[in-house]
């Protein structure tokens, strides 16, 4: 009986040290991973904040091509929007060092308001430096807005699968009229002014309505037309009746249309085409956390790929 009491008491004993053990060890794991995710938060902020060391520092760069990369949507709150991108700009013109100004663009367009601020602050800047060289790069896409801003450079420079031109305007949205009905919500609006709620979702299209939104989408269409115009000048193909269409083209099709001068990719315009082969970037960075979270999500998403789709990665 004394013995079976014993036995018992050492079990308890082992199990319970062993429990001590256990969480000891998850103790220690814990911070060991704790410390990997505070070594890699920190590793990030430091990539990121290795572009700061390089502002200011053209003066002792030598001689270079002044970078300015248009990255993603064109909208007020991007990465490439017109505040940004402009900064960018007036540093690259004014660096005394820049042999050149590289638009390194790869974006889809975006809101035509910013794409024209770009491209007319391109224009006041060509014009209050007239020896600075300009040229713009397409990576993926240089469609829509994009274009329009590439428009307002010396030459484009494409590679033979970007995807060029998009010269037009959208406006896109959804009908709902009928399916309220058919659930059978009651639609109030009250608004002050006749045409305040014009083309609700919920309510039938107006023709007149319509016809108005149709004028203004001309209209910036116009503008956009104007700005390609004036930029490419005759080197565009205009017996294509299509040019103006919102059609989109690869690179190669876009040089048989005047829209692209040939084919280049960063490195080769800026050691080639405008002879300085050392590129600078110039559009200031966007704020540490931003840029952190970016590429944490970034990071995440990729180990999601990994462990869903190994063969979708490499």
């Amino acid at each position: 009986m004394q013995d079976e009491e014993t036995w018992a008491r050492d079990s308890l004993r082992d199990v319970a040290l062993e429990g001590i053990r256990e969480r000891r060890r998850a103790r220690r794991w814990g911070i060991f991973f704790k410390l990997a995710v505070l070594a890699y938060l920190f590793a990030l902020l430091f990539f990121s904040a290795r572009p700061l060391l390089g502002l200011g520092a053209d003066a002792s760069a030598g001689p270079h091509t002044a970078v300015v990369e248009i990255e993603g949507p064109i909208m007020a709150d991007s990465r490439a929007s017109a505040e940004r991108v402009i900064a960018g700009l007036e540093r690259a013109f004014e660096a005394p060092q820049a042999q050149g100004v590289m638009l390194k663009i790869n974006s889809p367009g975006g809101s035509p308001v910013e794409s024209s601020r770009i491209y007319q602050a391109i224009q006041a800047l060509r014009e209050a430096h007239p020896d600075m060289p300009v040229h713009a790069v397409a990576g993926d896409a240089m469609a829509s807005g994009a274009y329009y801003i590439a428009a307002a450079a010396d030459e484009i420079h494409v590679d033979g699968a970007s995807i060029v031109g998009s010269i037009g305007v959208i406006s896109r949205g959804f009908g709902f009229s009928e399916a309220i009905d058919r659930l059978g919500i009651e639609r109030r609006v009250y608004a002050a002014g006749d045409e305040k709620a014009g083309m609700d979702p919920f309510t039938e299209p107006d023709p007149d309505e319509e016809a108005r939104m149709q004028d203004m989408l001309d209209g910036i269409h116009e503008q956009f037309i104007d700005a390609v115009r004036a930029g490419r000048g005759e080197r565009l193909d205009t017996k294509d009746e299509t040019l103006f269409s919102g059609r989109i083209w690869t690179g190669e099709q876009g040089i048989a249309l005047g829209l692209a001068d040939g084919l280049g990719t960063p490195r080769t315009v800026a050691a080639e085409v405008i002879g300085a082969e050392q590129r600078i970037e110039y559009a200031p960075p966007r704020p540490f956390l931003d840029r952190a979270l970016e590429r944490v999500g970034g990071a995440a998403a990729r180990v999601w790929l990994e462990m869903q789709h190994p063969a979708l990665t490499h």
